[in-house]
C-alpha cells in the first residue's frame, strides 16, 4: 500500500494520541505523523506544513470533538476559512466517544468526511483509507 504523506492527530488526551500514533505507525499508513493537542495547535500545524501544498501537508486529519482552547467544532469553523485548494487536499474525520444531539447537528453542517467512534482500530483505519483514499491495508 502506498503511504499517505502525512496524518494529523488532534486530541487533548496524550494517551489517546500515543495509542493512535502507535497504531498508525504499526500499520505503516503514513510517512509522517503530526500531533496537536487542540484545534488552535492544529491550525498552526496546517499553516506550517501546508503553506505550499506538498508532502508535509496532512492528507488526513483525525479530529477529536471535545478539547480545551479550541474544540473540534471551533477548529472546523476556522478550517472552512482556509483556501479551497488547501482544504480539498485534506480529509477530516472526527473521532468521538459520544456526541450530543446539538453537536451532531452542527457537525453535519461542517466539512467532515465522517464520524468514527473511539477507540481507533485497524479496521476503522482500513475503512477510512478505503472510503477516502481507495487504499486498503495489507
Amino acid at each position: 500500500m502506498n503511504k499517505l504523506p502525512s496524518i494529523l492527530l488532534v486530541d487533548d488526551d496524550s494517551t489517546t494520541n500515543f495509542l493512535n500514533e502507535l497504531l498508525l505507525k504499526s500499520l505503516g499508513v503514513a510517512d509522517q505523523l503530526l500531533i496537536a493537542q487542540n484545534g488552535r495547535e492544529a491550525l498552526t500545524a496546517l499553516d506550517q506544513f501546508c503553506e505550499n501544498i506538498g508532502s508535509a501537508c496532512p492528507s488526513l486529519i483525525l479530529l477529536d470533538v471535545n478539547m480545551p482552547v479550541m474544540n473540534g467544532i471551533e477548529f472546523l469553523e476556522a478550517y472552512v476559512q482556509l483556501p479551497q485548494a488547501q482544504r480539498q487536499a485534506i480529509v477530516v474525520v472526527m473521532l468521538t466517544t459520544s456526541l450530543h444531539s446539538r453537536d451532531l447537528e452542527r457537525v453535519q453542517q461542517l466539512p467532515i468526511a465522517g464520524l468514527v467512534n473511539k477507540p481507533l482500530t485497524k479496521e476503522k483505519v482500513d475503512t477510512i483509507l478505503q472510503m477516502h483514499f481507495q487504499r486498503q491495508l495489507e
